[in-house]
C-alpha cells in the first residue's frame, strides 16, 4: 500500500525490512545503487510507531522535505488509515 502511493507519485518504493541492524534503532536506512532499504523495529513497538517509522522511511528513501514531504506524509498517512480500518480490532470487547 505504501508502495502503491509512491509509486502513483512517481517516486520510489523503498524495501523494508526488520529489525535495523543499529542496536537500540527503531528505524534505519540503507542505501543501494537500485535504491533503498528501511529497516524498521517491530517487535516491542505499538502499531501506530510502526506505521509512522514505514511512512517516515518512504519519505526519507525519496530524500524529500519541506512541502514534499508534508504531502506525500499525508497521502501515505491517509493510505495506512484507510488499511487501518479493515485490520481486525485486537481490543477486548
Amino acid at each position: 500500500m505504501l508502495a502503491s502511493v509512491a509509486r502513483a507519485r512517481g517516486l520510489a518504493a523503498p524495501a523494508f525490512r526488520s529489525p535495523p541492524r543499529i542496536a537500540g534503532a527503531c528505524r534505519s536506512i540503507r542505501w543501494y545503487p537500485g535504491g533503498a532499504v528501511v529497516a524498521v523495529q517491530l517487535r516491542g513497538r505499538g502499531f501506530e510507531g510502526v506505521q509512522t517509522d514505514m511512512v517516515e522511511g518512504v519519505i526519507a528513501a525519496n530524500r524529500l522535505e519541506g512541502d514534499a514531504a508534508d504531502l506525500l506524509r499525508a497521502a501515505l498517512a491517509a493510505a495506512v488509515s484507510v488499511h487501518d480500518r479493515d485490520r481486525p480490532s485486537t481490543a477486548a470487547a
